[in-house]
């Protein structure tokens, strides 16, 4: 096959090479233009754009690809197929009867649950047992075409986004492989089409998403550290007795569901502040925040400005001054509202 491939971020880049290596000819791969950097750092150079490079691969990056502009290029290159994955742009008709049979989508989910920018992280947060991958028949609407092929896994218990997302780029690989091989050999499998009334969104997430929230059951704020890590990652402000404020960020942590009664809910615990008898010995936790139905053991945190730092590590430093609160946000997040919506629809 003569494909064009388009994408940009790294879920694409496993299928992509594995298209390469079967000895389908590329014509040309696109990727969304590079971010302008605003700080010394900048953003990362798109992965889809570094392994073109490394292979010697034409590729281009239009501003859309739906202009006249970049339509032509790609009829100009007479594909037989797109191969779309991680690229950050719809498709439009125009653009999708560029090539002979259309394009392909590898998605990140189990279509049609969870449609949109963010599908892996909304396989956690939703409670999801069970994620995977589909590659539709693309439509100039945003996941809804035919479903060709699926694959499924498991989603760990302990098992953050950006671990199910790479898990999920290589689910896909063969995901992809299949459904090529069936568009080569048919000429026009169109797939199944998706049930609209099972369909769930997958919105872009934002930093605000991350605000921890202690009014809510322990194993949403379980889920909200897991479906945003690595980005945008969980934070909130801790208030000392002065009422003086610091942001920490939360990179680890485990739901211990329990009566917490007694305990304010918000509060800043320290293993020495568990009252006696409320969890085994054996599982009170250095440091947690006691949430509406239990605590939250934090293993891993970062004061904002200082490196990360062990549960122990920040209890020799900072229990003395304490206790702390969790303190409420003017601005909080609808997340985990949404969270429990879904939940109860289940």
């Amino acid at each position: 096959m003569r494909l064009v491939l388009m994408g940009t971020g790294p879920f694409a880049v496993p299928s992509f090479e594995a298209l390469r290596s079967d000895g389908h000819e590329i014509a040309c791969v696109i990727t969304r233009p590079e971010v302008i950097a605003v700080s010394k750092k900048g953003p990362p150079p798109s992965p889809v754009r570094l392994w073109a490079i490394e292979h010697g691969l034409r590729h281009q990056s239009p501003e859309s690809i739906n202009t006249p502009d970049s339509m032509e290029l790609v009829r100009s290159l007479r594909p037989d197929l797109l191969v779309v994955c991680d690229y950050g742009q719809i498709l439009s008709s125009e653009a999708l009867e560029t090539s002979r049979l259309g394009g392909i989508n590898l998605h990140g989910s189990l279509l049609p649950r969870h449609r949109g920018a963010a599908p892996v992280q909304w396989s956690i947060l939703s409670g999801d047992t069970t994620a995977g991958v589909s590659v539709i028949h693309m439509t100039p609407g945003l996941d809804a075409g035919p479903v060709i092929q699926f694959d499924t896994t498991p989603i760990e218990p302990s098992e953050h986004a950006g671990e199910l997302e790479q898990r999920l780029s290589q689910l896909g690989v063969n995901t992809v492989r299949q459904s090529v091989l069936l568009l080569s050999q048919s000429g026009g499998v169109t797939g199944v089409q998706q049930d609209k009334t099972l369909t769930t969104k997958a919105p872009r997430l934002s930093k605000m998403d991350g605000q921890i929230r202690c009014e809510y059951p322990v194993r949403l704020l379980d889920r909200q550290l897991r479906g945003l890590q690595p980005w945008p990652g969980c934070f909130c402000e801790l208030e000392s007795p002065a009422g003086n404020r610091f942001r920490v960020i939360v990179h680890q942590g485990q739901p211990l569901p329990c009566r917490v009664d007694s305990l304010g809910v918000g509060t800043v615990v320290f293993k020495a502040d568990v009252p006696a008898g409320l969890l085994d010995s054996s599982s009170v936790p250095v440091l947690s925040f006691v949430c509406s139905d239990g605590l939250f053991s934090i293993s891993a945190i970062q004061v904002a400005g200082k490196k990360s730092m062990t549960a122990d590590e920040f209890a020799r430093g900072y229990s003395k001054n304490g206790p702390y609160k969790v303190a409420t946000a003017a601005n909080t997040t609808k997340l985990l509202d949404t969270m429990l919506q879904r939940e109860s629809a289940r």
